[in-house]
């Protein structure tokens, strides 16, 4: 293409076109909106001046003036002014490049043709007419030579250039045609509107003023509560500097109230932040409202997507919107760790009240738990056996213990549960808060444990946890069983527990079935076996199919349970031991039994049994007995009472401890002991330990008939330590024993000592124990295996009796009363006889048969012992079958005390 030629028509150089400033800044096209309009006057709506282009040399004023500032109206600008004004001044640019192209082409000469669109035309330079003039004729050479090479160079570059700039000119081209026609639509529609134009203006310039309140008020606001906080700051110092005496600040006093409310309300937390998130959407939102075009409704909208989620403000354009955006999605992130911070603090508070036990137990009918002792092992046991016929249960625990260690404890418990729940609790019973907690007032029994320690302080507290029950205003559904340690406290407790309480007294329990165990060898199993529910135990049912019956008939109509007594109605629901044969069930009477459980039983037809006469008819004599007790209880007098009650005249009960002769006479009377009423016992007392073997030398061991190793005083705080003592006791008086004792007096056949030598150390021991009776009294349930393994002792197992006790009485409150009857001086309580009672050597009899020989003695039979059985058998089955029997074998009755 020729630089000097005559631009065609056709030719992109030399037709002006648009050039939206879009273009040049590659952003996107402007969207026609119909409330902008063309002003009159300036108005660009004529399509020849946009769709149709003109030639560049017929109009060279328009082309001059893109240099000059155009002109001010007082009219608003018109919204394609702009897009003119780039395309004039880019067509003028180009025109520049062409003209200083052709320039550099033609030398120093001036091409006339082209039109000069550019603000001043450009010609050669001094210094370049000097270079042609100057110098010698090689430089002159030199210089062209370069001159035509920076030339040439030039050429060729704009030449590409010139192509490429085609290129890129026609492809706008094609663009800028196409929105012509958008725009030409767009004009149109305006033309149309022109008349409406102006209450739309003032709707815009309100809405404009409107957000710019809108963006001061928000402003306003959030420096609000900086000025409020200086001029509090401020106020505070000068009322501090002026005041003589000295007050608290304003600022503490705010400071404090907000403390308060966010302390005492439980929900001014999240009430807080409730409200921080709406002043924060509704600011946010007016801030938006001033800076953007939207509507107040879409701008809050738009707010709280910036709080709920900080990364949509990524899609704002411009700086006020990108600010606004920014600051909301600040104060959401801090709005959202707040909250995080809440929820956490009350999750973990929650799951904390969990751990610790402070979360209140929502059950019925259940086993409440008050107090934590070493007993609780044994009854949790006797409690999940009893609840095993109904599928399991539900035990509720309270101590003021740490929730986490009662249930490690628990977990420690070498026992199955059977299907019953226990549940810890941390609290005091003597709060009615924590009860309420356990639902005290719909649980169907509740225990008070005893406290380990001292026995008084214990009783204390067992009557004020009885005063907090009996204050609950919803009232108690269930009874009351309460643990004491010492007698004379039972009476009190009651008086203010009222009906629904019942008491077991564990230390005077413990101390009257050691004597019965003493002076009969093998109770203590017997008491074991009936106080748990493992085997059989006391029940009381109605009949109705046996009223008018006789008691004596009643005794053989149950063959799977064996009729202790009768819970008479007309004495006000009292229960009777063994009653007379005589004795006519009435309606409203209810049978007391010895059974397996409660639904094993059931009475029959009557059958056929043979009476007889029983072999010989005396009362055995008492003998007087030589007794020793090692050690100090805090109940010894009233065990002596017990003994001087049980045992022959002319009997001696030796006392052998540490404390001084003088300091015991002192104890017993504080007591209420009258050493002088004392009948048919001499009391002897010897000083001493009892775990120093030359101390234990000096008494005569072999000459005992029994020995009752008790938990000493000093030592009872400590199951381990007491029965530590007690274990080294009664290993030093057994080997003492066997020393003493004749050959020939020992000897007894190999079957009955076990797997033992006769030569070997343990088995002098036993040899010994067929001698004399050593009941040792032992608190921990671990200890049991030893001794059960040894041999050598009959034992007696205080906390694990107690448990059972506690256990029956709290599944029936009416088996109190029976063993109340059993552990009381007078009355009727169990014997173990000889066989030579109610039967003749190898005589064939059915249990019933020798059930009712006994009734002749007035004794009920409830089981008994073969000679050559380790256990003995209570409430045996297939009690119509007759058997043979030997003298050596042995029957467990019921009968008055001797």
């Amino acid at each position: 293409m020729s630089m000097d030629s005559e631009p065609s028509p056709s030719s992109s150089r030399d037709w002006f076109f648009p050039s939206p400033s879009y273009i040049h800044s590659s952003a996107k096209p402007p969207k026609p909106h119909r409330h902008h309009h063309l002003q009159p006057g300036r108005s660009f709506t004529s399509s020849s001046r946009i769709s149709r282009p003109y030639p560049l040399d017929s109009r060279p004023a328009r082309a001059q003036s893109l240099c000059s500032s155009p002109p001010v109206s007082s009219a608003p600008p018109p919204r394609y002014a702009g897009i003119r004004r780039r395309a004039y001044s880019s067509s003028g640019l180009r025109a520049e490049k062409r003209s200083e192209a052709d320039k550099k082409e033609g030398g120093s000469s001036e091409d006339t043709s082209m039109p000069k669109i550019g603000c001043a035309g450009e010609k050669m330079s001094s210094h370049d007419k000097g270079f042609l003039h100057s110098g010698g004729q090689l430089k002159v050479q030199w210089r062209m030579a370069l001159a035509v090479a920076i030339l040439f160079t030039a050429f060729t570059s704009l030449v590409h250039k010139n192509f490429t700039l085609h290129d890129q000119v026609h492809n706008l081209q094609e663009q800028i045609s196409e929105l012509n026609g958008k725009l030409q639509a767009c004009c149109l529609l305006d033309i149309a509107d022109i008349p409406s134009s102006s209450p739309e203006e003032s709707q815009l310039s309100i809405n404009k003023r409107l957000k710019n309140v809108a963006l001061m008020g928000s402003l306003s606001v959030l420096s609000i509560p900086i000025v409020i906080f200086k001029l509090i700051e401020k106020f505070s110092k000068s009322r501090s500097s002026d005041g003589m005496v000295e007050e608290v600040s304003l600022n503490k006093q705010i400071a404090y109230r907000a403390d308060a409310f966010l302390s005492l309300h439980p929900y001014s937390k999240p009430l807080a932040l409730l409200v921080a998130t709406l002043l924060l959407i509704c600011l946010g939102g007016l801030a938006l409202f001033g800076v953007t075009d939207d509507s107040l409704a879409d701008c809050l909208w738009l707010s709280w997507t910036f709080v709920a989620d900080s990364g949509n403000h990524a899609n704002s354009e411009g700086i006020g919107p990108r600010l606004v955006s920014v600051s909301i999605s600040f104060g959401g992130m801090l709005i959202f760790a707040m909250m995080l911070g809440l929820v956490s603090d009350a999750i973990s508070e929650k799951f904390d009240s969990l751990r610790k036990g402070r979360s209140e137990v929502v059950e019925q009918h259940h086993t409440l738990i008050l107090g934590w002792s070493d007993k609780l092992g044994s009854l949790l046991n006797q409690l999940a056996i009893a609840n095993e016929s109904l599928g399991g249960g539900t035990i509720v625990v309270m101590a003021e213990q740490d929730k986490e260690e009662m249930e490690l404890d628990i977990a420690k418990m070498e026992f199955d549960f059977r299907g019953t729940s226990v549940i810890c609790r941390s609290g005091s019973p003597l709060i009615l808060a924590d009860l309420k907690k356990v639902s005290v007032s719909k649980a169907r029994a509740i225990i008070v444990l005893a406290e380990d320690g001292n026995a008084d302080q214990s009783d204390a507290r067992a009557l004020r946890t009885v005063l907090s029950l009996t204050g609950v205003k919803e009232g108690l559904r269930g009874h009351i069983v309460v643990e004491l340690s010492d007698l004379d406290n039972e009476v009190l407790v009651k008086l203010v527990g009222g009906d629904h309480i019942e008491t077991v007294v564990a230390h005077d329990v413990i101390g009257r079935l050691m004597i019965q165990c003493a002076r009969q060898p093998g109770l203590a199993q017997i008491w074991e076996d009936i106080l748990g529910f493992e085997n059989c135990e006391f029940y009381i049912k109605r009949w109705p199919q046996l009223d008018g019956m006789q008691f004596e008939d009643v005794l053989i109509s149950f063959p799977d349970a064996i009729p202790c007594g009768v819970k008479v109605a007309s004495l006000g629901g009292k229960v009777i031991l063994n009653p007379e044969d005589s004795y006519v069930l009435q309606e409203g009477d209810e049978v007391l039994v010895i059974a397996e459980d409660d639904d094993t039983y059931a009475p029959s037809a009557l059958p056929m049994v043979w009476r007889g006469h029983l072999p010989k008819d005396f009362i055995l004599p008492k003998a007087a007995e030589k007794i020793l007790f090692c050690g100090w209880r805090r109940d010894m007098e009233d065990m002596i009472m017990v003994m001087d009650a049980s045992l022959a005249h002319g009997s001696e009960l030796w006392m052998f401890n540490e404390v001084p002769e003088n300091e015991r006479e002192k104890k017993l009377i504080d007591g209420g002991l009258d050493i002088s009423r004392l009948a048919n016992i001499i009391l002897v007392h010897r000083e001493g330990n009892a775990v120093i073997r030359r101390h234990l030398e000096s008494l005569p061991l072999e000459c005992f008939d029994s020995i009752l190793i008790l938990a000493d005083e000093s030592v009872e705080d400590s199951a381990m330590q007491a029965d530590s003592r007690s274990l080294a006791t009664l290993l030093l008086i057994r080997d003492i024993q066997a020393k003493r004792l004749p050959y020939r007096e020992a000897t007894v056949s190999q079957s009955h000592r076990g797997s033992f030598s006769q030569g070997s150390w343990m088995g002098e021991m036993q040899q010994a124990s067929d001698k004399s009776v050593i009941i040792s009294e032992i608190l921990d349930p671990r200890t049991k295996n030893l001794l059960s393994m040894s041999k050598i002792s009959d034992y007696v197992l205080s906390n694990e009796l107690v448990s059972m006790a506690l256990a029956m009485v709290a599944e029936d409150r009416q088996i109190n009363d029976v063993l109340e009857e059993l552990f009381a001086e007078e009355g009727n309580e169990l014997h173990i006889r000889e066989a030579d009672l109610y039967l003749h050597e190898g005589e064939e009899l059915s249990f019933y048969e020798i059930l009712l020989r006994a009734r002749q003695r007035r004794e009920i039979v409830i089981g008994y012992r073969l000679s050559n059985a380790e256990k003995a058998m209570i409430n045996p089955p297939a009690k119509t079958e007759k058997r043979r029997w030997s003298l050596k074998d042995v029957f467990v009755v019921i009968a008055e005390k001797e």
